[in-house]
């Protein structure tokens, strides 16, 4: 953990230094508010031990700029005089703690820890809040065929391991799921859960966003970052759609999966970070192996064990729970919901492209347009059959170019799921993040 100790009282500052130190404390020091407000600029810091009075710029103005611009960040501050109304104020700015100089060890190393248990806390809220409310309200997994139940089991017996987990599916499928799953029920379950999608960060920033940045590494490098791998260090990274990072990351990623330990980026630092590494993908990693996009020992070193989630048409039996299910689960904001016998068999003989998701989706929009809070096969919208092998005769080995072939299908698709961009990507075999550049290319609306 990184301190910044500011004081212009030099003898002070030698004594906390020489004790955060000794209590395995990475130190920096500053003389006043300026030179600590350079200091914030230059590096990450978990906490600053900030004195009150100083010259130049006051501990209390720094700590605006702290509330301000890095909000995590934990302050305790540090003055020679009690005084009951600047410590009501420094509490309201932010600060997590006000101490009377000079503050004996014991107290000073209790309130920094305390108060780096809640910077821990902050992080963690911050990357997970939309994720464990998602799960929160999906609950358990749900299904009772065959093939769901032998995945739990798996799932349930890899848990307690180290083991690294690679989960295998269509989008959709509810990769993610087990993956939280057995974070859950792992001896990290008190520590951070961190999912990383692949796929919808930039190549070129897919890197940083992992292992972090150096001031000054690209152009938009103001501040030193951390990556999420040291967010999620003690705990679980889950690293969604790894099939889509580059070949010039994968040497990086498998260094760390190997060793724990990375440099960011323009550093030359060696850190490390304790992870267990969950990956998801709904390609196969064997036949991007074959095909020269893949490394072949980061598959090795990622599949010591693997999920195979089925697609929901090849366990439709699982249909009528998971609509009941999902029906409940939207009773809290739009009030119960019934669905027709008939209905249900519309759904149930449908093949979900988009699997579990696309059900959601559908499910949710019958709930809005139904009466009297029954859902009928008219409130149901399903895509129509997908064109017969002929149906594309009219341009198929005519004049028109490849740009104009593909677009026209990318549309056509799109139009089939109602613009439901995860199943469009599945039908086409590429990854959601080419459909959104195919999208852009050929400036595609939804008609």
């Amino acid at each position: 953990m990184h301190i910044l100790v500011v004081d212009d009282d030099e003898d002070f500052v030698v004594s906390i230094e020489s004790l955060l130190l000794s209590s395995n404390f990475h130190v920096t020091t500053a003389a006043d508010g300026v030179e600590a407000l350079k200091r914030l600029q230059e590096q990450s810091f978990d906490l600053v031990l900030l004195d009150v009075r100083m010259p130049r710029i006051t501990g209390i103005e720094v700590l605006r700029r702290i509330t301000e611009h890095w909000p995590e960040m934990q302050a305790i501050m540090l003055t020679g005089v009690g005084d009951i109304r600047q410590a009501v104020e420094c509490m309201q700015l932010g600060a997590y703690s006000y101490l009377t100089k000079p503050p004996s060890g014991d107290e000073l190393l209790s309130v920094i820890n305390r108060a780096l248990e809640r910077k821990r806390l902050l992080v963690e809220n911050r990357y997970l809040r939309s994720a464990l409310n998602r799960h929160a309200a999906a609950g358990e997994i749900v299904g009772h065929s065959r093939p769901i139940l032998d995945l739990l089991d798996v799932a349930t017996r890899v848990a307690p391991t180290e083991s690294t987990v690679l989960i295998q599916g269509p989008s959709g499928s509810g990769k993610e799921l087990f993956a939280t799953l057995i974070h859950r029920t792992s001896p990290r379950k008190d520590r951070p859960f961190i999912p990383v999608n692949c796929a919808a960060v930039p190549e070129s920033l897919i890197e940083s966003e992992l292992f972090g940045h150096e001031k000054g590494a690209f152009t938009d490098a103001i501040a030193q970052r951390r990556g999420l791998v040291e967010v999620a260090d003690g705990g679980t990274l889950f690293l969604d759609e790894i099939g889509e990072v580059s070949l010039a990351v994968q040497p990086k990623l498998l260094r760390f999966f190997q060793t724990g330990e990375y440099r960011r980026v323009g550093g030359n630092q060696v850190l490390s970070a304790d992870v267990r590494v969950i990956s998801a993908s709904n390609r196969d990693l064997r036949q991007a192996v074959s095909e020269g996009r893949f490394r072949e020992d980061l598959l090795y070193r990622l599949n010591v064990i693997t999920l195979e989630v089925p697609a929901l048409r090849s366990r439709k039996e699982d249909i009528p729970s998971l609509v009941e299910h999902l029906l409940r689960r939207r009773s809290r904001s739009s009030g119960p919901r019934q669905i027709e016998p008939r209905a249900l068999e519309m759904l149930t003989q449908y093949d979900w492209p988009g699997n579990v998701r696309e059900l959601e989706n559908v499910l949710e929009r019958a709930s809005i347009l139904c009466r009297d809070g029954i859902i009928r096969p008219e409130d149901i919208a399903l895509p129509l059959p997908a064109p017969g092998p002929t149906s594309g005769a009219g341009i198929l080995g005519s004049s028109v170019s490849m740009r104009e072939i593909e677009r026209a299908h990318i549309q056509a698709v799109l139009n089939l799921v109602h613009w439901n961009k995860v199943a469009a990507a599945e039908i086409l075999g590429i990854s959601l993040k080419t459909l959104y550049t195919k999208i852009t290319t050929y400036e595609l609306i939804k008609e």
